[in-house]
């Protein structure tokens, strides 16, 4: 999958009126998750996603490993895609929903153990039906 399909892909499953968007939405999804995840975790999640969408979670996190609950993680991404809570959360399970089906398992499994079972994390992986 490259750049295109994958923002074509979540733009399509969010509803969303345009690429635009769906970047957006990306990107503040990716860049919080990166931020939230240590580096070389953020990397292996991100290896086989297309060189755009690896870059929000690599190249573009400037201070990776830091330590936020899912309620911080839900505002940043909401700050930075410019929307509500609650959209923000649903573009967030989406988004990662994809990432999952581009993803090696052990990748996948790796973020899930990365994340503290405890603190509302779980919504993150809640199935959509998109």
């Amino acid at each position: 999958m490259d750049f295109d399909e994958f923002t074509g892909t979540v733009q399509n499953r969010l509803e969303l009126p345009g690429t635009g968007e769906a970047v957006r939405a990306s990107r503040a999804t990716l860049l919080t998750l990166g931020q939230r995840l240590p580096e070389g975790n953020a990397a292996d999640l991100a290896a086989s996603l297309p060189m755009e969408i690896k870059w929000y979670m690599t190249g573009a996190v400037h201070d990776h490993g830091q330590r936020f609950d899912w309620s911080e993680f839900v505002d940043r991404v909401t700050a930075i895609e410019q929307t509500d809570p609650a959209e923000a959360a649903y573009h967030a399970r989406v988004i990662i929903d994809l990432v999952h089906t581009l993803v090696p398992e052990s990748d996948f499994q790796q973020l899930r153990d990365s994340l503290p079972e405890d603190d509302d994390w779980g919504n993150l992986f809640e199935v959509v039906d998109a």
